[in-house]
C-alpha cells in the first residue's frame, strides 16, 4: 500500500502546483525556447570607412573602400545606397544603419545617412542660406491705390 500513497501525494503534488502562480513563474524561465538566430544584412560601415571618403573620389576608390553598394537604382545611376540592419538573437529591436553616395559625373559629390564623415560632405553642409527676402510691401503702401 506504501506505493499507492506514493503515487497519490506526488499527483495531488504537481496538480497543486499547475494551478498556482509558481507555475507561471516557472514557465516564464523555461530554458526550453526556441532559438533565435543573430541576424546580420547588408554592408557594415563604420565611422571610420566613412572618415575616409574625400570629395571627388571615383566610384572605384569608394567601391574599394566601403564594398559593393546594397542598392543600386538604374533610374538613379549616380546614387548608392548602403543599408545595414542588425537584430541580436532575443532582442526586440533591429539597428539600422543608412549611408547615401551621391556622385556627379562619377566622382564623389555628398554623402547622406546615419553615419556621415567629419569632413562635411553632408547635403546640410553644402546647403547655405539663402539671404532672407525683402519685406513685401502692399500696393497700399507703395501709393498706388
Amino acid at each position: 500500500m506504501r506505493p499507492v500513497a506514493l503515487i497519490s501525494l506526488l499527483t495531488a503534488l504537481l496538480l497543486g502546483a499547475c494551478s498556482s502562480n509558481l507555475g507561471s513563474t516557472i514557465a516564464n524561465l523555461n530554458p526550453l525556447r526556441p532559438y533565435r538566430m543573430e541576424i546580420q544584412q547588408g554592408n557594415f560601415v563604420d565611422q571610420e570607412q566613412v572618415a575616409r571618403l574625400q570629395r571627388g573620389m571615383t566610384k572605384d576608390q569608394v567601391r574599394f573602400l566601403l564594398g559593393t553598394p546594397l542598392l543600386t537604382d538604374i533610374f538613379h545611376a549616380d546614387r548608392w545606397d548602403y543599408v545595414y540592419r542588425h537584430l541580436p538573437a532575443n532582442a526586440n529591436r533591429a539597428e539600422e544603419r543608412r549611408l547615401t553616395l551621391i556622385f556627379e559625373q562619377d566622382r564623389l559629390a555628398r554623402v547622406e545617412g546615419d553615419v556621415v564623415p567629419a569632413g562635411g560632405m553632408t547635403a546640410a553642409a553644402e546647403a547655405q542660406p539663402e539671404p532672407p527676402e525683402p519685406p513685401k510691401r502692399s500696393l497700399f503702401e507703395e501709393g498706388r491705390l
